[in-house]
């Protein structure tokens, strides 16, 4: 009887195919590599003035346009060569990143709490307050960001703070639309009907009840904002609307090179391809996180 055992086991046991194992590895790096990329952009972030071999502003006129460390005629003083006042391309990358992550980090706070608490007081009073609140949102969303952002550029001056409130101004429009939805779902729920019953007042009912259960898809939209926001800062710097010279920006790099795209082309290319990843990685992120987080779509 004890030598037949192992063959049921054998037998009884589900066998993982290997497209099923193919899947499940391609899941784990759709969160592990964009969220390698993330964590080492906030640490580069953090971590700037230590990471950074050179002054990001500090110019040198004779060092101009030098060619990363794997061309020809590069050197190891500036890895990912100059650009054309001098300056280091990778301290200034380094630096960028900081000024990126901070007005995305920022922007994605405001918009997301501004855009939270407008949803839920729209999806559960409703009447003529959602009415309202949702026309104005949609006023909102039909606005184009780019216009307003060139208006508060002419009244503030480019800048930090015209950034922020040009991405601010209308990005909680999003947020306000999604929350709502997922308060409409719930205020017609045992537990909300029990605590209105039970005497408890709707802003208790929209802080305890409501706001705990919208928290997921908040979580995994604001994942997701993060490099469509670093994404349209970049933007904004590289049409010169948003972070003035000489700090740096990954838009504002890439704006400086591209007068010198066809002898230079890195001063250009290496922010560039940062956007890309941090963006990329944002989105994939974002994706395994909503499919992890949703019921509907968590896999077993």
């Amino acid at each position: 009887m004890l030598s037949i055992m192992p063959n049921i086991e054998d037998k009884t046991r589900p066998k993982i195919s290997g497209l099923s194992r193919r899947a499940h590895i391609m899941r784990s790096l759709t969160c592990i590599v964009p969220l390698t990329i993330l964590s080492l952009l906030v640490l580069t972030a953090i971590f700037a003035p230590w990471l950074a071999p050179h002054d990001p502003i500090k110019v040198s006129m004779t060092e101009r346009r030098l060619p990363p460390v794997f061309m020809e005629g590069g050197s190891t003083k500036y890895i990912l060569g100059t650009d054309h006042l001098g300056r280091d391309v990778l301290s200034r990358a380094i630096y960028g990143a900081r000024i990126s992550l901070s007005v995305s980090l920022l922007v994605i706070a405001i918009t997301a709490s501004v855009g939270t608490i407008l949803g839920i007081a729209a999806g559960y009073i409703g009447g003529r307050t959602e009415a309202f609140l949702m026309r104005f949102t949609d006023i909102s969303m039909s606005f184009p960001p780019l216009v307003l952002a060139m208006l508060l550029s002419v009244i503030l001056g480019p800048g930090y703070i015209t950034v922020v409130l040009a991405l601010s101004v209308l990005g909680w429009a999003p947020y306000a639309r999604l929350i709502r939805g997922e308060a409409l779902r719930i205020r017609n729920s045992d537990f909300v009907s029990q605590a209105r019953v039970s005497g408890a007042s709707p802003m208790r009912i929209m802080i305890k009840h409501i706001f705990p259960n919208v928290i997921n898809p908040l979580i995994i939209v604001m994942t997701m904002a993060v490099g469509f926001m670093i994404l349209a800062e970049a933007g904004l710097s590289f049409l010169g609307i948003g972070i003035p010279p000489p700090d740096p920006s990954w838009g504002s790099m890439v704006a400086d090179g591209r007068g010198d795209i066809d002898r230079a082309w890195w001063i250009t290319t290496f922010p560039g391809i940062l956007i890309g990843m941090v963006v990329m990685s944002g989105n994939f992120f974002g994706d395994w996180l909503r499919d992890k987080m949703d019921p509907r779509l968590r896999q077993l």
